[in-house]
């Protein structure tokens, strides 16, 4: 039985998942994995099946939100929303003002993370590290696609929340980079704010038909998801861990020269922007280092105080 503080731990975790979900090159997935609450998560999502619906159906509502682990969900949930509502703006801002610092900071993280899963994986063989190094390539191979325009129309904000949804709950792909590759991320993120700010009219028509695609996606995938840690767990745990490795190369601080060089020059078009040389560009050498630093050690830190827990309990 969980206690009060427990679902305020849980909440706490959701809201650094949906930090997570909403930076491009960040998985909210890679945080349920660190933090240690993501195969239950998937089973959560996976128990929504035929016995839900029938429960349901009969009124039973008691035992559907046990069957369905709803407590649970609703602490997740309520911390991912929270997030995602409230940080869409600082995000946004500090990925226009301070990209190197901000990309170093989750560069550190991932790093960590990456670390933490890959020991606690007993066995290694050929085989293991083919399915490890397969994860990196298929993380290096997703994370350097370019983003795309494509249309506005709600068939398709339905499509790109069942598609981004899937990737929000795997540890080492973002569900943000999966919607800048579908040319919605900033469409959403606007869409968010325009929500918040008491624009009903026009944005909840938008974020209603998301939301319902990625409910749609996310029950959906979960069972494949569920299916897989059961039926092969370290395999897949061993592609995730790659692909969390192969993801790096997203969040690699300077792997943006543009937005950098629009963060020290703003104002200027991107003809202008295009003519400035490298060398009069500030690269923040240490500041990187230094948030690099405090993303890994955050990571670490956590891991740490998650054994002693573990110890104690």
């Amino acid at each position: 039985m969980r206690t009060i503080k427990d679902y305020l731990m849980l909440a706490l975790k959701g809201s650094g998942m949906g930090a997570a979900d909403v930076i491009p090159g960040v998985s909210g997935g890679t945080i349920a994995f660190m933090t240690g609450i993501f195969e239950e998560l998937v089973a959560s999502i996976n128990s929504f099946d035929a016995t839900a619906v029938r429960l349901l159906l009969s009124g039973k509502i008691k035992e559907l939100w046990k069957h369905v682990n709803g407590s649970f969900l609703l602490a997740v949930g309520c911390g991912i929303l929270f997030s995602v509502v409230t940080l869409a703006k600082i995000m946004l801002y500090l990925l226009t003002h301070h990209p190197i610092e901000t990309w170093a900071f989750f560069f550190g993280l991932i790093v960590a993370s990456s670390i933490f899963i890959l020991r606690g994986i007993k066995g290694w063989n050929i085989v293991s590290v083919l399915l490890t190094v397969f994860g990196i390539i298929l993380g290096i191979t997703v994370c350097t696609l370019s983003p795309t325009e494509t249309p506005d129309d709600l068939w398709f904000i339905f499509l790109s929340g069942a598609i981004a949804i899937c990737a929000m709950i795997l540890p080492g792909i973002s569900g943000s980079f999966i919607l800048l590759i579908l040319g919605k991320y900033e469409y959403i993120m606007e869409t968010i704010t325009r929500l918040t700010s008491g624009d009903l009219a026009t944005a909840l028509p938008i974020i209603g038909v998301f939301g319902v695609g990625a409910a749609t996606g996310i029950i959906s995938f979960s069972k494949f998801l569920h299916w897989l840690l059961g039926k092969f767990h370290k395999q897949t745990l061993l592609v995730m861990a790659g692909f969390i490795i192969g993801s790096l190369v997203k969040v690699w601080p300077w792997s943006n020269m543009e937005a950098i060089k629009e963060s020290q020059f703003p104002g200027l078009p991107e003809e202008a922007l295009a003519l400035i040389p490298l060398e009069q560009v500030d690269m923040h050498y240490t500041g990187a280092v230094i948030f690099a630093l405090i993303g890994f050690f955050l990571v670490t830190g956590i891991e740490l105080l998650g054994k002693a827990f573990g110890k104690k309990a």
